[in-house]
């Protein structure tokens, strides 16, 4: 019954405006309350880190307060965004959907480029499919950029193409090993621990290592994607940028 009650509660509190809406307050109430919960996976100011860039004023879940609501609420399935439904109350959920929106704001540089030569140049002479995936294009081996538009800003995406260093994604960092015979293996990280490595290398072969079993297995925090500063010239680098941007996915 207290279950049936929660559901009937919640889908309520779905279908009704922000009640924060026009509080000042209530964005820097929520504040402490993001940095706590939500900026180890979106970043301290919301711009981004292993989630979403929440600063674009763009959203996968949607772009309503009541979008934002059922996804802190229920949690976002398939990816990594948990319920908080039975952590947080329904006040200081909306509070935090103030506070998102309060930070979110439309890209005020945007750039002009050419959207289908940037998906030449993607495809063909960077060969980003090598690694990345773009729809139902692709391989799996970085991360997925299928919806890079709506997740990352124009500065991040531009920063991932020139200095990919700059910023590793979590769970992309590379791995090395050395086998008893010298060989040595290097991809992009799927699992690292004290005991063991597994890693994908850059021809999307899978690995898995013992540490008892190898010479040594290190994790280097660096990406194994190349910096594409010398490769394209400043047009190719806005025709690519402008076709990332492009990649919103289904709304």
């Amino acid at each position: 019954m207290r279950r049936a009650t929660f559901f009937v509660l919640l889908a309520v509190c779905q279908a009704q405006d922000n009640p924060f809406a026009s509080d000042p307050k209530a964005a820097e109430t929520a504040r402490p309350m993001f940095r706590i919960l939500c900026a180890p996976c979106h970043g301290l100011t919301a711009e981004g880190g292993k989630g979403p860039d929440l600063t674009l004023g763009t959203y996968n879940a949607g772009d309503q307060d009541r979008d934002l609501y059922r996804a802190i609420a229920r949690g976002v399935t398939g990816s990594e965004m948990q319920a908080y439904a039975g952590r947080l109350d329904d006040k200081a959920i909306w509070r935090l959907v103030s506070y998102i929106r309060s930070v979110g704001h439309k890209e005020t540089n945007p750039i002009t480029g050419d959207v289908a030569n940037g998906e030449r140049l993607f495809w063909g002479k960077g060969a980003c499919g090598q690694c990345h995936k773009a729809g139902v294009r692709g391989n799996s081996i970085g991360p997925d950029l299928s919806l890079v538009g709506r997740q990352r800003s124009l500065a991040y995406l531009r920063a991932s193409l020139v200095t990919p260093d700059a910023d590793i994604t979590p769970g992309y960092t590379t791995v090395i090993v050395i086998k008893p015979d010298g060989t040595k293996v290097v991809g992009v990280e799927r699992s690292f621990d004290n005991f063991s490595a597994q890693l994908v290398d850059l021809s999307g072969r899978y690995y898995s290592f013992i540490r008892e079993d190898v010479t040594s297995m290190k994790r280097e925090f660096r990406s194994l994607m190349p910096s594409y500063a010398g490769t394209f010239n400043d047009a190719e680098l806005n025709d690519i940028l402008v076709y990332l941007t492009s990649l919103r996915g289904a709304k």
